[in-house]
C-alpha cells in the first residue's frame, strides 16, 4: 500500500512433534484419542482385565491375554497420537504375541506416545461386563494402568457397567471397554532411543 513501510514478518514452521504454545492465549497443544475392545468368554480361559486376573468361570479368548480394558487404552493412547491402532504394532498373525501380557504392551505404547514429544493427561475407561462383579477390582486396575503409563492413579479411570442384559453382552458372551485418552504436548520428554522401534 502507499505511504505505508512494508512490513517484515517472520514465520516458524513447526513439525509435528514440536512443543509449541498459541502465543496468543498460550495454551498448550492437546491430542484426544478414543479406542474400543471386545472379545468374546469362553470357559478354561483366565479373565484379566486391567491387569488383574479375576476369579470367574470364563476368561476372554484372544490372541494375547485378551484384556479389553487395556486393549481400549491403547488404541485410545495411539490413536491421539495419530499412529495406527494396536492391529498394526501387535498384529494377531504375529507368534511372538500369542499370550503377550496387555500390561508390557501398554507400556511399549507409552513409549511411543513419549517419542511422539507429547505426555499422558488422563485416561477414562468403561468397562461392560454382565458379570463377575468388577467393583472389588477397580482400583487394583487403576493401580497397574498409571504404573504401565508411568503416570499418578489419580490420571486414571476405571468404571464399569453392565449391558442391563441386552444383547451379546448383555446375555455373558463377552465384555467389552471403550476408553478415552487425553494428551498434552510435552515440553521436556524423557531422553532415550527410538521408542517406536523399542520393542
Amino acid at each position: 500500500m502507499r505511504g505505508r513501510k512494508a512490513e517484515t514478518i517472520s514465520l516458524t514452521q513447526f513439525s509435528a512433534g514440536d512443543c509449541f504454545a498459541d502465543a496468543r492465549n498460550d495454551k498448550t497443544t492437546m491430542r484426544i484419542g478414543i479406542g474400543y475392545d471386545i472379545h468374546r468368554l469362553a470357559k478354561g480361559l483366565k479373565l484379566i482385565l486391567g491387569g488383574v486376573e479375576i476369579p470367574h468361570t470364563h476368561g476372554l479368548d484372544g490372541h494375547s491375554d485378551a484384556d479389553v480394558v487395556v486393549h481400549a487404552i491403547m488404541d485410545a493412547l495411539l490413536g491421539a497420537v495419530a499412529l495406527g491402532d494396536i492391529g498394526q504394532h501387535f498384529p494377531n498373525t504375529d507368534p511372538k504375541y500369542k499370550g503377550a501380557s496387555s500390561i508390557e504392551l501398554l507400556k511399549h505404547v507409552c513409549q511411543i506416545v513419549s517419542g511422539s514429544k507429547f505426555q499422558i493427561s488422563n485416561l477414562d475407561c468403561m468397562v461392560i461386563a454382565e458379570a463377575p462383579k468388577l467393583a472389588p477390582h477397580i482400583e487394583k486396575m487403576r493401580g497397574n494402568i498409571a504404573c504401565a503409563c508411568g503416570i499418578k492413579v489419580d490420571q486414571v479411570s476405571v468404571k464399569a457397567t453392565t449391558n442391563e442384559g441386552v444383547g451379546f453382552i448383555g446375555r455373558g458372551e463377552g465384555i467389552a471397554a471403550q476408553a478415552v485418552a487425553l494428551l498434552e504436548q510435552d515440553c521436556h520428554p524423557r531422553e532415550g532411543g527410538d521408542p517406536v522401534n523399542a520393542i
